[in-house]
C-alpha cells in the first residue's frame, strides 16, 4: 500500500514590478517540489499552469491582471509553416543531445553571451557560474539539458555549442524551462525557434502530446514568438482550449506589429516565465 501524497502548501509573493508590462505589478503563488512524489506533483501543477524554477513550482496570481496565459503546442498535430520548414532545413545538420542536468562552463559562457545580447540588465544578467549550476542541477524532477552543436570537424571533438535548453519531461509533454543560444551567429538564424521546433518533433517522437512554452503575455513584444506555433492551446477558466485558426492568424498579425515597435525589456525581467532569481519567493506575513 503506497503512502498518500500530502497536499502541498501554497504561498504568495509580495507584489513587485511586472517584468513584462510597464506600470503593472505582479504576484506569484508557489509551492515547493520535493520528495518521492515531486514528478507527479510537477505534472499535476503543470496541467493547471504552473512553471518550475529549481525546486519551486509557481504561477502568476496578480490581483488586477490576467495577461499571462499558459500555452502549449499540440505536438502530435503540429504542421510547420513555410518559414518554420526553412528553419528546420537550415539547421538540420545540428547534433542534438539530451544530457543529464549537469552544468558546464561551455553552457554558462553561451548563456552569458545570450543574456548580454537579448536581456541586458535583466534579472539573470548578474548570474555567476554557481547560480547557473543551481538553476540546472537543483531539480527534483526528470530534467535534461538538451544541447545543440554544430557538426564535429574531425568526427571526434564535439562541435561548437550553439544552443541549449533546460527541459522537464512531464507525463503529457515536454516543458521548456529555459532556452538560450548564440544570438550573434555568423551564419545561423532562428536558433531560438529551431529549439522549439526540435522540442515539438522530439515530443511527437516520444508519443507526448504537448510542448509547454510557458506564459504568453498579450502586449509584451518579447513573448509574441509563442503565438506562431499551431495548433496552440491556452489555459483559461474552463481549462485548456484550442485557439481557433482565425483568431490565431489575427494574433500573429498583431504580434508582428508589436515586434516592429519593440521596447526595451524592463530591468529585472526574466524570460519565458522564468523569474530572475529564486530569492523572490518570500512568504507574505
Amino acid at each position: 500500500m503506497t503512502a498518500p501524497v500530502r497536499f502541498p502548501r501554497f504561498f504568495v509573493t509580495s507584489p513587485a514590478p511586472c517584468p513584462y508590462l510597464p506600470g503593472r505589478t505582479e504576484r506569484k503563488v508557489f509551492t515547493e517540489l520535493k520528495g518521492p512524489h515531486a514528478d507527479a506533483l510537477n505534472d499535476a501543477l503543470g496541467r493547471i499552469g504552473f512553471r518550475r524554477s529549481q525546486t519551486v513550482a509557481y504561477r502568476p496570481s496578480c490581483i488586477d491582471c490576467q495577461a499571462c496565459v499558459s500555452v502549449r503546442v499540440c505536438a502530435d498535430e503540429f504542421q510547420p509553416s513555410a518559414t518554420q520548414r526553412r528553419n528546420l532545413k537550415r539547421n538540420s545538420d545540428l547534433v542534438v543531445t539530451a544530457c543529464r542536468p549537469w552544468s558546464t562552463s561551455e553552457q554558462f559562457e553561451l548563456l552569458q553571451r545570450y543574456l548580454g545580447a537579448r536581456h541586458p540588465g535583466g534579472g539573470m544578467a548578474t548570474m555567476d557560474d554557481v547560480d547557473f549550476a543551481d538553476m540546472v542541477e537543483h531539480t527534483p524532477v526528470t530534467s535534461y539539458v538538451i544541447e545543440y552543436r554544430e557538426p564535429s570537424f574531425d568526427g571526434v571533438t564535439p562541435g561548437r555549442l550553439v544552443g541549449g535548453c533546460l527541459t522537464d519531461k512531464q507525463g503529457d509533454g515536454l516543458s521548456m524551462i529555459y532556452s538560450f543560444y548564440d544570438p550573434e551567429h555568423e551564419t545561423r538564424t532562428g536558433l531560438g525557434n529551431y529549439i522549439i521546433l526540435d522540442h515539438i518533433r522530439r515530443a511527437a517522437q516520444e508519443g507526448l502530446p504537448y510542448v509547454y512554452l510557458g506564459y504568453w503575455v498579450d502586449g509584451s513584444a518579447r513573448m509574441q514568438y509563442k503565438i506562431r506555433y499551431r495548433p496552440l492551446e491556452r489555459l483559461g477558466r474552463p481549462g485548456w482550449e484550442r485557439i481557433e485558426p482565425a483568431e490565431q492568424e489575427r494574433l500573429i498579425a498583431h504580434a508582428a506589429g508589436l515586434q516592429r515597435n519593440d521596447v526595451p525589456v524592463p530591468a529585472g525581467s526574466g524570460k519565458d516565465g522564468v523569474p530572475g532569481g529564486q530569492e523572490q519567493y518570500r512568504l507574505v506575513d
